[in-house]
């Protein structure tokens, strides 16, 4: 089945899709950091670099699905907590644009819990409600990758429509039996971590690419609460940004003061050091 893929990043979602058997034929992602580790990854796939807002779908191949995860900074937790309100949340609705004018057999979108939160309810009814004018039906789940072969822990809420002609509806797979740890994921990478060079530059003296921590100080948010999980335990969610990254599992946990107040153990504070981004790569399955 061919795909069409919506706010592509890297393209995590694609490889799924291309590991299941789907065929992914275009793309479109526009931050232009980006664009070449796609390209990289999908180097026959068409990617179209322009804005999503100024793309006409009818340019576009047939497909027989659409996936993609529309900007979820809207609706985190930890963004501007503005939902549809923001530019970036308003990007659902060109995802819908696209599915009126491709009538896929099916469509799949992820995006962070938050926008599940009932401050959103009314934007996420809003949206819905937008897929069942155009002949959609939609089903959704939020789901923990820790539960299906992911070694961190990773709330996602998954989006699936079908045409409202066929009479089926989005159940998620089993869970697997067994949730993989950080042991599982990264243990092999433990003895050759360097630290980023001044101003976090990279480090060319790296035995394995891309094996270099973020250094810089841990801010006030960062020591609100534990950073460590052990190795037998799945990983926090990895975030976007190299400085909120978790610690190592080589040092102990950290100890609370107070509500939203922790420390690094006393004499242990060597071991506290940011995963590395090729850990965090390796906790994402890349």
């Amino acid at each position: 089945m061919k795909i069409i893929s919506l706010f592509s990043g890297c393209g995590g979602l694609d490889l799924g899709f291309k590991k299941a058997g789907f065929k992914i034929i275009w793309a479109n992602e526009n931050d232009k950091n980006i664009v070449p580790t796609f390209k990289t990854n999908f180097p026959n796939v068409i990617l179209d670099t322009r804005s999503i807002e100024d793309i006409d779908p009818s340019e576009t191949p047939d497909c027989d699905g659409v996936i993609g995860g529309p900007p979820c900074q809207s609706w985190s937790e930890a963004g501007s907590l503005r939902g549809i309100n923001d530019d970036r949340g308003r990007l659902f609705f060109d995802y819908v644009r696209f599915i009126k004018e491709k009538r896929p057999k099916f469509f799949l979108a992820e995006n962070v819990p938050g926008i599940l939160f009932n401050r959103n309810s009314s934007a996420l009814s809003n949206i819905f409600n937008n897929f069942l004018n155009i002949g959609y039906n939609v089903s959704f789940k939020l789901l923990d990758t820790n539960n299906y072969g992911v070694p961190q822990t990773r709330k996602r809420v998954i989006i699936v429509g079908y045409p409202s002609s066929f009479d089926t509806f989005f159940y998620p797979p089993k869970q697997d039996s067994y949730k993989p740890t950080l042991k599982d994921s990264i243990y092999h990478l433990k003895d050759n971590a360097v630290s980023a060079r001044s101003k976090n530059k990279p480090n060319p003296n790296t035995k394995i690419p891309n094996h270099e921590y973020m250094i810089g100080n841990f801010s006030y948010i960062y020591m609100s609460r534990n950073r460590v999980r052990r190795w037998d335990e799945p990983s926090f969610t990895i975030q976007a940004g190299g400085r909120h990254a978790p610690c190592h599992p080589q040092a102990p946990v950290m100890k609370k003061i107070e509500i939203n107040k922790r420390k690094f153990v006393h004499g242990k504070k060597n071991l506290y050091r940011r995963l590395t981004i090729r850990e965090c790569a390796a906790i994402q399955t890349f």
